[in-house]
């Protein structure tokens, strides 16, 4: 009699999965292709690369919404989350044809930072793969101060960016907004952390959403040490607000009175202040 150890380590492994994680329910799925030829938006790059889809993040007025399969999965945006289970052994068939120079963003519609990595791993196995096997110039997107924790593999790349995304500088507009993402200053300190170990790295504000005191702000952009800066408006009336935020985040902007004079008049202070400043797509360019 064989014993087959492999299928019983996964079957111990599936034993142990968490299906859900803060208020988010988490499946794990089989994934067709790991690499998607990017197009609109991110059609300056090769290939974006998800290893999730969903995001338990859940921002309230996330565009990545829209891409999602069902009605129910847009309404309930936030809530789900799916596992791409099969995202590193669909990458390793690449490595007949390397990745060499192609440029690659991750992620586009999900986080690969969000906290269920923190258990699976699944972002850092990839890194690994393209750094052992590929020469890939990456642009890595997050809001997660977990990022900190693949500093080893990152700053191994010889050509690539981490983008922390940063919106605000009032937590009370980040509650609003982005009420199960990690706080400003986490994240502000996160990428000081990874510019500090040479890694080239950008501030990315988009979208820019109300906030309190531009100067001073502005400040503690710089105090990162980060040299490149992307920013573009928030449209209200275009969000996909989470339902049970909605309210909230809008009352907010009428309370801070923000619109589009008021973004404008931000945008001007960071012109004059910051090393430089990208707007919208051209921003995103692949490095």
């Amino acid at each position: 009699m064989v014993l087959n150890l492999f299928s019983d380590l996964e079957d111990e492994q599936h034993k142990n999965r968490k299906d859900k994680i803060g208020q988010s329910s988490i499946q794990y799925i089989k994934s067709a292709s790991i690499l998607t030829e990017a197009k609109g938006f991110m059609q300056a790059y090769d290939y974006t690369l998800n290893p999730y889809s969903g995001c338990s993040f859940g921002c309230n007025y996330c565009y990545a919404a829209f891409f999602a399969r069902s009605s129910d999965e847009r309404e309930n945006w936030g809530n789900w989350l799916k596992v791409k289970e099969n995202a590193l052994q669909l990458l390793m068939k690449w490595r007949k044809k390397p990745l060499i120079d192609k440029t690659i963003y991750i992620s586009s519609v999900t986080d690969p930072y969000q906290p269920i990595e923190k258990e699976l791993e699944l972002t850092r196995n990839i890194l690994k793969e393209l750094l052992d096997f590929h020469k890939p110039r990456l642009v890595i997107q997050t809001r997660s101060p977990y990022i900190t924790r693949d500093i080893d593999l990152i700053k191994q790349f010889d050509v690539v960016q981490v983008n922390m995304t940063v919106t605000t500088d009032s937590e009370d507009v980040r509650k609003a907004f982005e009420p199960l993402c990690p706080s400003n200053k986490s994240r502000l300190k996160a990428i000081k952390e990874v510019t500090e170990a040479g890694i080239q790295t950008c501030i990315t504000m988009t979208p820019l959403l109300p906030i309190q005191d531009a100067k001073k702000f502005t400040q503690e952009l710089l105090d990162t040490g980060v040299k490149k800066f992307i920013v573009q408006p928030f449209h209200p009336e275009k969000g996909k607000f989470v339902a049970s935020t909605r309210e909230i985040a809008l009352q907010q902007m009428k309370k801070m009175n923000w619109n589009n004079d008021k973004y404008l008049a931000v945008v001007e202070i960071f012109r004059k202040e910051l090393p430089w400043l990208g707007e919208g797509k051209q921003g995103f360019a692949p490095i």
